[in-house]
């Protein structure tokens, strides 16, 4: 199923750019001129909303501020003239998932949108159990991993890395997103602490340790489907 993205901008050019870009990656893309305009065409179909900060009316803040009073989790990411810590920080204050500045990249525009919206279906997912390939099983119910039937002792961050990846196999996940899921947004980490946790968590595996790989200028991810999953 395609998905739905709808673009929130008083800027006409940005809308026609963004729409025509966006739906040459495959989506489908609703436009809005204001946030009266956007509430009253936004649906359940939508799977995203690039959202302008600064409009006439109701700003991308207000707007975004009464979805969430709504309870509706429809992702955002915001678009701003501004590019101030204190304007970022109200961005994500307000359930927003991610904010670019303006003038921004479309290119890295678009990477955002797919990273936002691949974090969004995995948070859809209905999680495994447990994972296993041959002597290898990660119980991600009780927070255990065993190597024929050993308990493989592992940090908190070392299993939900190993966790994540297992819930995904084989898709890749790059650090900036293992870095989001396991760390959250509020901890500054570096990408390095990445490698450093699955450098150890390599170790751990042992005969195992060939299973997460690297597959350079992307990220990680497990190099086997699971043979059981319940």
């Amino acid at each position: 199923m395609e998905e739905r993205i709808l673009v929130v901008d008083d800027e006409k050019d940005i809308c026609d750019i963004l729409q025509f870009n966006l739906e040459n990656e495959g989506y489908k893309v609703d436009l809005a001129n204001s946030g009266e305009e956007a509430l009253s065409i936004l649906t359940d179909k939508h799977d995203l909303i690039i959202l302008d900060v600064m409009m006439g009316g109701i700003s991308g803040f207000k707007m975004a501020e009464k979805l969430r009073k709504e309870e509706k989790s429809v992702p955002i990411i915001f678009l701003t003239a501004k590019n101030t810590e204190n304007d970022m920080l109200t961005g994500f204050s307000l359930g927003g998932d991610d904010y670019m500045s303006k003038p921004f990249s479309v290119k890295e525009l678009i990477a955002r949108v797919k990273s936002v919206l691949k974090r969004a279906r995995l948070n859809r997912k209905e999680p495994q159990a447990l994972w296993q390939y041959e002597g290898l099983t990660v119980d991600i119910l009780n927070n255990r991993v065993t190597i024929d039937d050993v308990e493989v002792s592992l940090t908190k961050k070392e299993f939900e890395i190993l966790s994540l990846l297992s819930q995904t196999s084989p898709n890749v996940y790059t650090r900036s997103e293992i870095l989001s899921q396991v760390w959250g947004d509020n901890e500054f980490v570096l990408d390095r602490t990445v490698d450093v946790h699955i450098t150890r968590l390599r170790k751990k595996l042992g005969e195992y340790s060939s299973i997460i790989v690297n597959r350079s200028g992307f990220g990680y991810y497990l190099n086997s489907e699971p043979k059981t999953t319940e």
